[in-house]
């Protein structure tokens, strides 16, 4: 007769939903992540634009406005392609504003986990509100 001690056989109960503090740690994470990769982008993109336009000077006698050359994603990611800081600049802006859209997308899928439909609901219509907000704010 063998003798066992017991924690051989304890087996470990898995999880099929998500908790609360899971949830919340996991967007956490996801919010810091996301403001570090964008400060990062953004730091990277003023080391180059700085390097790049460190021996110029504006003109203060005539005002002219900020020209945008960067206007919508594929002329961001063109100017990435060929090294633009102003573009690089952009796109960890972008990332910024993407991070809390990205949490509330987390925070919907992890409520579906949950089975919490009112509160799925009621990020959706945050997230439709954050959308519709978007696309009315773009200039044609």
């Amino acid at each position: 007769m063998a003798l066992s001690t017991g924690s051989n056989n304890i087996m470990k109960k898995e999880k099929k939903y998500w908790q609360d503090k899971d949830v919340e740690l996991a967007l956490g994470k996801l919010l810091r992540w996301g403001v570090v990769l964008s400060s990062i982008v953004v730091l990277t993109g003023g080391i180059i634009y700085l390097s790049r336009n460190a021996g110029s000077l504006p003109h203060y006698h005539s005002f002219r406005g900020l020209l945008l050359p960067f206007h919508d994603l594929s002329d961001i990611f063109k100017g990435i392609a060929e090294g633009n800081g102003r573009a690089i600049i952009q796109s960890g802006i972008i990332l910024l504003i993407a991070t809390p859209v990205a949490r509330v997308l987390f925070s919907i899928i992890g409520f579906i986990k949950e089975q919490d439909w009112l509160y799925v609901l009621i990020a959706s219509i945050v997230l439709a509100i954050i959308i519709t907000s978007m696309l009315l704010g773009i200039k044609a």
